[in-house]
């Protein structure tokens, strides 16, 4: 039986109709699986990230929405569909799918922002968690050493009154930084407050680290911490008061008085004995850093006293930035005492200490400045003589002596000065073996009092 042409015609446009829905397949079958698979997604990120559950509808609603918003085509209709010009019904697939692919991405990429401040704010928070925590150790660890050495935290105003407000007839000393001034506390005993200037993140580290460490010692032969305070603007130090001056003032100052070649012996071992305890007998080692006769101070006994720890630097070595390094840091040391091979590598060890050890030793004998004020020459270079033949030291011993001295012990002072100043630090001796030494070699110090020579 022949197919009537109506009959043609219907068929005809049914097999379109299947066309157009075969082409829309895809979309429709895709739709439920994007929905369903950016909803599993977005629960399984909000699980592990912990984010509010109405990320979770919001994103899931809107990715459903999105998968939605493509052509979608039924079954094949019993009634077929309007004609529409292929050319058209692609331009408007692409758009629909262009413009949907941009959302979802650009909110995906939000999504994204948004977790990674969330875990990055949760890193913050417990990182800072860490420091407080690191802080508050740090001052229990303080507040445990202030029980041991009996040091106390005054209030700025027990500072200002013990210093009549730090009147300029306290002024005692000034430097680059700091300032010293003369208190005196409600039992008439007498004190050094040094105030410290904490304008800057610099000078702040510097009065922690000058803290930290004095809380950590106590010797006979280091000048005595009794306190701390600080406002946020300045930071102060409370010593006990030292009366006699400097060994600076003592020897080279315009009312130098004369000073036994005994006292000059009695301080070289007192010092060696404080370098020896800050080197190996703290719970760590410290490098004081600028050892220097201005910063040893004496009493009415001539004993002496190490001081300012501004520079001094805690731990086993101290690797410092090289000195030609763009990196702004504060250099060790003074002019005249600093070991040439910190100079030349940066590296902060023990061995500079006995360098300017080895100087002092210099002065005590002869008398002269480390650095001369005058002709700028260096003692080192003026005593290279006698650092080369001991037996020459008769040559540069001190005039003001009048030749109350034993040569012997000069000979023997000066050699040692020559290896605590030689050019490679390992070869130096260590403050241990300079007390062996002094004491093996330099019995006048044994006809002091005990208690200045109990080693």
């Amino acid at each position: 039986m022949e197919a009537s042409p109506s009959n043609i015609g219907k068929s005809n446009k049914l097999s379109k109709a299947k066309k157009v829905s075969n082409t829309n397949d895809f979309s429709l079958g895709n739709s439920p699986f994007v929905c369903g698979w950016w909803g599993s997604l977005l629960t399984s990120t909000s699980s592990c990230c912990s984010f509010p559950s109405y990320y979770y509808y919001f994103f899931t609603f809107f990715f459903c929405t999105a998968s939605s918003s493509f052509p979608v085509a039924s079954q094949p209709l019993a009634t077929p569909p309007t004609a529409v010009p292929p050319l058209y019904n692609h331009k408007y697939n692409r758009v629909i799918i262009s413009t949907s692919a941009a959302l979802g991405i650009l909110l995906f990429l939000f999504f994204c922002a948004m977790a990674l401040f969330k875990c990055l704010g949760f890193k913050l928070k417990r990182r800072s968690g860490v420091l407080d925590s690191k802080v508050a150790g740090d001052e229990e660890e303080n507040k445990d050493c202030s029980k041991k050495f009996g040091v106390r935290r005054f209030t700025c105003d027990e500072v200002e009154k013990f210093t009549m407000n730090l009147s300029r007839s306290r002024l005692i000393a000034y430097g680059g930084f700091s300032t010293v001034y003369l208190a005196q506390f409600p039992d008439s005993l007498l004190g050094a407050v040094k105030i410290i200037d904490l304008s800057s993140e610099r000078f702040q580290k510097v009065y922690q680290q000058e803290l930290d460490i004095l809380l950590q010692i106590q010797h006979e032969n280091i000048v005595k911490f009794l306190g701390y305070c600080d406002n946020g603007e300045e930071g102060m130090l409370v010593f006990e008061y030292i009366s006699n001056g400097t060994l600076q003032e003592k020897l080279h100052g315009t009312d130098a008085r004369k000073m036994s070649w005994k006292n000059r012996m009695a301080i070289a071992f007192q010092l060696a004995k404080a370098i020896e305890y800050l080197h190996d007998k703290c719970t760590l080692p410290i490098v004081h850093g600028d050892i220097k006769a201005s910063n040893v101070l004496l009493d009415k006994k001539f004993n002496c006293k190490l001081c300012d720890f501004g520079s001094a630097k805690m731990g086993f070595s101290s690797t410092i930035l090289p000195p030609n390094s763009s990196t702004n840091r504060m250099m060790l040391g003074s002019p005249g005492y600093t070991d040439p091979h910190y100079l030349r590598t940066g590296i902060a060890s023990k061995k500079n200490d006995i360098y300017s050890f080895g100087i002092i030793i210099l002065e005590l004998i002869s008398g002269f400045e480390a650095l001369s004020s005058d002709s700028g020459e260096r003692l080192i270079s003026k005593a290279g003589n006698i650092l080369r033949d001991a037996s020459k030291v008769a040559e540069m011993v001190d005039s003001r002596l009048n030749g109350a001295y034993d040569l012997e012990e000069a000979k023997a002072m000066v050699s040692l000065a020559g290896l605590c100043l030689g050019d490679s630090p390992s070869l130096r001796p260590s403050a241990s073996e300079i007390l062996d030494t002094i004491t093996s070699r330099i019995p006048s110090i044994f006809s002091l009092s005990k208690n200045l020579t109990d080693y």
